[in-house]
């Protein structure tokens, strides 16, 4: 016996969750000491980390040279939180969507709100959990694996070139000047007249999510025009994404977060725009006149680095009009080109178009959002509007 619990000290830490395992199936009177449950999804996971480990010794390599180019203290944390936060946020999304896909096709009568057979499957997956230790022990290691999959095929650029793609200085090394992919347009450029409400028509930003749709940028200038709010709205899940459940999620009717930023008349175009724990330009590098001189289109191109490392590009495809044809957004990829933004995710390969959905005057309204409401959702939703708006015109 001694020797064995001497085994047992040092073993690996699956080791002694797959001898927890058996201790548990034992006690439970089953279980013949193999859990090739837990070693299954022990061998996943060292597979995807295995498969993607030469993107993330690079991702690694590239946060050393950040280091040692002397960026420290929040220089460095900041951007690396920003990263992770939306690394882990993509993962998390996903399911959910396919989730709410499930619930709203789930055979069987309305149970409440929800489908007999969702409620069946679920008390299943939970009894399942309950009583078998090797399944709630291998659960957590499978989900591991698909984390560790997801996130390596973003820096790798196979999940989406559009709003997935986590590698660092993929492509082109840095951000470049402003005056690099600052257009004529922007001649004699009035803050002003960016005040009020863009609909964004495609981007490139791994902080936007393909699943929304109907998004708009609503900026609020103060201070003369040295402050800025851009208050993003957006609704989810979209109905192309999620047909048979976008008008049940708890923001079907819209949800929005806030990024606040500083501008500075002496470099006309360059909003420096904090949002998530950082802060980066937000170059405005291209802008078209209506008959009246106002901005009815333009693009935008936000960029971080640290210690010569690109960590993040937001590229912004905006119009005045919910609207665009085929051939105005081959017109402003086509300006993109020009500015020399292509090479950043700028061009229709690397570019999520957004939906708009046909018709935009009226709320969902159904049981659900009546059980949203009930708890309490659209209130806090509105709160969050409310208060940060008021704060900003308060100088806040």
């Amino acid at each position: 016996i001694a020797p064995r619990a001497a085994h047992v000290r040092i073993a690996p830490p699956l080791l002694l969750l797959e001898k927890d395992a058996v201790g548990s199936d034992t006690e439970a009177g089953g279980g013949d000491g193999d859990n090739r449950l837990l070693l299954g999804a022990a061998a996943s996971l060292g597979l995807a980390t295995a498969i993607h480990a030469p993107a993330f010794a690079q991702f690694a390599s590239q946060w050393a040279s950040i280091s040692a180019a002397g960026v420290s203290g929040e220089d460095f944390w900041a951007p690396l939180r920003f990263w992770a936060f939306f690394a882990i946020g993509h993962p998390l999304i996903k399911p959910a969507v396919w989730i709410g896909e499930v619930l709203h096709t789930a055979p069987g009568p309305l149970v409440g709100l929800l489908p007999l057979g969702f409620v069946l499957g679920n008390l299943a997956v939970l009894a399942l959990l309950a009583t078998q230790p090797k399944v709630r022990l291998a659960a957590p290691v499978v989900s591991a694996a698909l984390l560790v999959n997801f996130v390596g095929g973003g820096l790798e650029g196979s999940v989406s070139s559009s709003d997935y793609n986590l590698a660092l200085d993929d492509g082109v090394k840095g951000c470049p000047a402003y005056e690099q992919v600052r257009q004529p347009s922007m001649d004699g450029f009035d803050i002003t007249k960016y005040d009020g409400r863009w609909y964004e028509h495609a981007f490139h930003d791994w902080t936007q999510f393909s699943e929304v749709y109907d998004t708009t940028f609503d900026i609020e200038l103060s201070g003369g025009g040295t402050r800025w709010l851009d208050d993003f709205g957006v609704k989810g899940p979209s109905p192309r994404s999620a047909p048979a459940s976008w008008d049940k999620s708890p923001v079907a009717n819209g949800a929005h977060y806030f990024l606040t930023a500083t501008y500075d008349p002496k470099t006309p175009g360059v909003v420096q725009e904090s949002g998530f724990g950082a802060t980066f330009p937000n170059y405005i590098v291209d802008v078209q006149k209506g008959a009246g001189g106002e901005y009815t289109e333009a693009l935008q191109f936000q960029c971080l680095q640290r210690g010569g490392v690109r960590i993040f590009e937001g590229i912004n495809y905006l119009t005045r009009s919910p609207d665009i044809s085929p051939a105005q957004l081959a017109a402003m990829h086509e300006r993109a080109r020009v500015a020399g933004i292509a090479p950043y995710g700028a061009n229709p390969t690397d570019t999520h178009t957004v939906e708009f959905a046909p018709s935009r005057s009226f709320a969902v309204d159904n049981d659900w959002q009546s059980f949203w409401s009930a708890l309490g959702v659209d209130k806090l939703l509105a709160l969050l509007e409310t208060s940060t708006h008021t704060a900003f015109e308060r100088g806040e």
